[in-house]
This record gives structure tokens, C-alpha cells and sequence, in this order.
């Protein structure tokens, strides 16, 4: 994660596996989603996916998510190590697709609850806890706690899948400065989330390193319906050293916009974050 930041390639990264007792053992196959590594001697899951492109109906609860089994006759031994991670309880790592190939790694994640006749699990967050010299994965206990942990995850996973589908419009790269580490590149809503027209759309996304979000964030740099930078005129007139010539120098330049036209920043979007911009001053 520290070469690719939070989402991490199956290929090149996920692919590597992990070390346990001189042993390379995978995390996840890509081509299913309930996943259990060769080398574990219990039969419970190591791991789940939802791939971007996923055919089956995971969705949200108040506290988890709801995880369907394997519909293909070939996948009943994944689906009964997902039971048997519900039996004895073992921690499961939830990898989110955020674009095709790459995931956001979650954990630790419970199932507690198993639907038989819709074929079917609940999973909610656990916790990581010192126990001796060593972590350990825990289930929540508390309702109020599960909820809390979980808006809090999924908030994060929903910024992930944004950020994995606007940055790969952006061919990567930041709109305004056109820097081209991932690392440092962040997937900025035109219009926030908990507004009407806050969709989490690639129009509704722009692709900006990290000090272009804080000042799009702080409106000390604006996008015109035209795709044209503005800074304010605080900044403009400000002589505060080199840094501030990172922003200034692109003031009436034109953003890098996606090539396909949805994808493209929608003007009405534009046209109301620019006029509270503008308001700013």
C-alpha cells in the first residue's frame, strides 16, 4: 500500500501474496469471490471481494453489509467456508473493487449472521486489539459501536470507488497541474456529496493532486463552467513565497478533461460550485 496508496493492483500487488511460516500464501483470487487460501488448516474464508463489475446484490444494512453466495453449483466449498467462518467466528478481510483490477482492503470483518434459503450472510466491522505482544482480531459487541464503525468504513469505501472510477478518466493525472502521482492525487466532488446535484458520478468528480483539492476545497481556486482556473484574488495578491506560485501560475489556464464526453465535468455542477467560489471572494 505504500507504493499505491490506499486501493492496491491485483496485479503487481495483491498478486505477492503474504509470508506466514516461509510460505507465500495468497489473499484473494480475482476470479471469485470467496476466497480461501490452500495453506489454512481450518476451513473458514480468508477473504471476500466485491469486484466493480460484481452480477450479485451486495448491499448496505445499518451495520454491515448483506454478501450473497456463490450462485455457480462449482462454488459450494467457498460457500461453506464462508459458513464456517460464521461457526467459529474467524476474521475475513473485505477487498472493495474501486476500479477494474485494483481493491481497498477492509478488516477485520465478522459474519453474523447466515441466510440459507436466500443464500446469503451478514457481515459487520470487528476490531484489532493488543492481546499480549500480539494483535488480535475482535467482534463488536456494541450495536451503537458497530454502527459508528461502519459509517465511518463506509464512508471511506464509497470515497475509494469514486476515486477509482474519476482518476482513470483523468488518465491519472491532476486536472490543473497535470502531476501524474497517483499518491498524491485525490478525487475532488465538484459538488459535495450531502448536496442534491452530489452524485457520486465521474462528472461530478475532478481529479486534483493535493494542495489543488485544499485550496478547491477552501475556494481559493475555482473551475468555470468553461474549465478555466481561477484563483482568488486573495492569493493573487498575495507575495507569501514560492509556494503560492504552485496555485497562482494556472490562473486562467484550462483543466485536463476526460476525453469521453460523460465523463466530462457537467457545466450546471460547475456553475454552482464556481458562483460559491465567486461569492468567496
Amino acid at each position: 500500500m505504500d507504493r499505491h496508496g490506499s486501493a492496491v493492483p491485483y496485479r503487481g500487488g495483491l498478486d505477492a501474496g503474504f509470508r506466514y511460516q516461509d510460505r507465500r500464501v495468497a489473499f484473494l483470487s480475482p476470479q471469485k469471490g470467496i476466497f480461501r487460501a490452500k495453506e489454512q488448516r481450518g476451513q473458514a474464508a480468508l477473504s471476500i471481494n466485491t469486484s466493480v463489475r460484481s452480477p450479485y446484490a451486495d448491499r448496505a444494512t445499518a451495520d454491515g453489509y448483506v454478501y450473497s453466495f456463490r450462485a455457480d453449483p462449482r462454488g459450494e466449498a467457498d460457500n461453506r467456508a464462508l459458513e464456517a467462518a460464521y461457526e467459529v467466528q474467524a476474521p475475513i478481510v473485505y477487498f472493495v473493487g474501486v476500479r477494474p483490477g485494483w481493491y481497498e482492503p477492509s478488516l477485520p470483518w465478522f459474519v453474523d449472521a447466515v441466510d440459507s434459503v436466500e443464500r446469503e450472510v451478514h457481515i459487520t466491522l470487528g476490531s484489532i486489539v493488543d492481546v499480549g505482544d500480539r494483535p488480535q482480531a475482535i467482534p463488536l459487541e456494541s450495536e451503537i459501536e458497530r454502527r459508528f464503525r461502519f459509517g465511518v468504513e463506509r464512508r471511506r469505501l464509497h470515497q475509494g470507488r469514486f476515486r477509482g472510477a474519476v482518476l482513470p478518466a483523468y488518465r491519472d493525472m491532476c486536472a490543473i497541474c497535470r502531476l501524474k502521482e497517483v499518491r498524491l492525487l485525490v478525487a475532488a466532488h465538484i459538488v459535495p456529496d450531502a448536496e442534491e446535484l452530489g452524485e457520486p458520478v465521474v462528472s461530478n468528480g475532478l481529479s486534483l493532486c493535493s494542495i489543488h483539492h485544499t485550496a478547491f476545497d477552501q475556494d481559493l481556486v475555482g473551475v468555470a463552467p468553461d474549465l478555466r482556473v481561477h484563483v482568488s484574488k486573495r492569493l493573487l495578491d498575495d507575495e507569501d513565497g514560492p509556494m503560492l506560485d504552485v496555485l497562482k501560475r494556472f490562473h486562467g489556464t484550462t483543466i485536463e478533461a476526460p476525453s469521453r464526453r460523460l465523463w466530462q465535468p457537467d457545466p450546471e455542477r460547475l456553475a454552482v460550485r464556481f458562483e460559491r467560489f465567486a461569492t468567496a471572494g
